[in-house]
């Protein structure tokens, strides 16, 4: 996984600084009604330890289910990248001037900077906070080494994980990042990719989980 992101990111940092000729402008009518809400920007970048913790996480805990998500992402992140080579696009959803002068809009600003409006379908922050999601209801919490997480933990975890990941999804329109189009296709996408792994057993690596040889305790 650490070297297929480290492809990736060669890849959409290739992309970001290719300057195409002509880029398709990704808008919807419904895109002019969602407000500018500047406080979203911290569901936002939540993101990155919320991919990153979870996926560490099942890695220490669950091998089956680590693989599962890791081939959940791998296929969106990798349609991502072919759909920004063969249709390049845009939006010109942001402001032009904050409305207000805070530190929301100031960490907007610099997301601004860092990030160009290109690029941008389907919305890999919202297709990864749905891998995640799902990964997080389809695993039954037993770790490999025959553990069970209690009740509670399993409820809590789950519901924080769907809490945090639709806010994500949302933050995304919400800050201008993305178009209600790019969220629409994302989940699309990720519907297809949760069929493939989950219902079709299309995972790269890893096969079902070992026989536990040791007693099954309850860990909370």
């Amino acid at each position: 996984m650490l070297l297929y992101m480290a492809a990736y990111l060669l890849a959409f940092f290739l992309i970001e600084h290719w300057n195409r000729l002509h880029y398709t402008v990704i808008h919807t009518a419904l895109d002019d009604s969602i407000p500018f809400m500047p406080a979203f920007i911290i569901p936002y970048l939540l993101w990155f330890p919320y991919v990153a913790g979870f996926l560490l996480f099942l890695l220490m805990e669950n091998e089956e289910a680590y693989h599962r998500l890791c081939a959940v992402l791998a296929i969106g992140m990798t349609i991502f990248i072919a759909v920004s080579v063969v249709f390049p696009n845009i939006h010109l959803l942001r402001p032009q001037t904050m409305p207000a002068d805070n530190v929301f809009t100031k960490m907007i600003s610099l997301l601004y900077m860092a990030d160009t409006p290109t690029n941008l379908t389907p919305s890999i922050h919202v297709f990864n906070s749905l891998g995640i999601i799902a990964a997080a209801w389809q695993w039954d919490w037993q770790t490999d080494d025959g553990h069970t997480f209690s009740a509670p933990v399993r409820s809590f975890s789950r519901m924080s994980l769907t809490i945090l990941g639709f806010l994500i999804s949302l933050s995304t329109m919400l800050i201008k990042q993305h178009s209600l189009s790019d969220v629409a296709i994302a989940a699309v996408l990720f519907i297809f990719t949760y069929v493939l792994v989950y219902r079709f057993d299309f995972v790269f690596v890893g096969g079902k989980r070992r026989p536990v040889l040791r007693p099954r305790s309850i860990r909370s």
